[in-house]
């Protein structure tokens, strides 16, 4: 394996079948858990965006954003060869292999770690195991909730923080590569330079600890 691939992706709602990705970030990582890359884009899902008062996404915040189908070829790039890593990974999971299959598209199976039931045993005081709960836990102060890269970076430094505090799990596996499938541009599209990736306007974190911010309302709208 070549690393390893943070992601987290908002959504219209919780289910994977019945509601789309509505923004989407992978952070690359290297071995030592050192940031190689980072992609984050708002989605156009095609109809309603949700739940705005859970991420903070309104209607009017996608127009001009990319298909789904305009950043696949990216996302396969990015998530290539690296264990797949999230806070709840098999949500995260679930919506980008729905999505992958709407556009005719099979995800392989790749190695999946998971900080939250890392944290189960790592921060057994948290009061709650949702993202925000297990940061606060971890003292690694405020960061945007409910922002597909804040979440994402929130997650590489609890990644870091179970690995500092022994965790076992935090490691590459011994596999070989994986056949991997390759997508080319959309054909509306004359090259991926061309997508339109917007990015959401956000402070993006995680701060040291005793920095206030904003909370994000809890609700449902993707993985946590």
């Amino acid at each position: 394996m070549n690393g390893y691939a943070v992601v987290d992706v908002e959504a219209t709602g919780r289910s994977p079948w019945r509601h789309r990705v509505v923004e989407v970030a992978v952070v690359q990582l290297d071995a030592g858990l050192r940031v190689e890359r980072e992609f984050a884009t708002l989605v156009d899902p095609g109809g309603p965006v949700g739940p705005t008062h859970v991420h903070g996404i309104a209607q009017e915040d996608v127009l001009g954003a990319p298909r789904f189908r305009q950043i696949a070829p990216w996302l396969l790039e990015l998530l290539a060869g690296r264990v797949l890593v999230g806070h709840h990974v098999t949500c995260d999971r679930a919506f980008l292999e729905r999505e992958f299959a709407r556009i005719g598209v099979a995800l392989p199976p790749v190695p999946l770690l998971c900080t939250m039931r890392m944290a189960r045993r790592m921060l057994p005081d948290a009061g709650g195991f949702g993202l925000s709960a297990c940061v606060d836990a971890a003292g690694l102060g405020w960061f945007p909730a409910h922002t597909a890269l804040g979440d994402a970076l929130a997650t590489v430094e609890l990644l870091r923080h179970c690995r500092r505090t022994g965790c076992t799990e935090v490691q590459l596996p011994a596999q070989p590569a994986l056949p991997w499938p390759r997508l080319g541009p959309a054909r509306s599209e004359r090259s991926r330079e061309d997508v339109p990736l917007l990015r959401r306007v956000a402070p993006l974190g995680p701060w040291p600890a005793g920095v206030e911010g904003p909370r994000a309302p809890i609700g449902s709208a993707g993985c946590e």
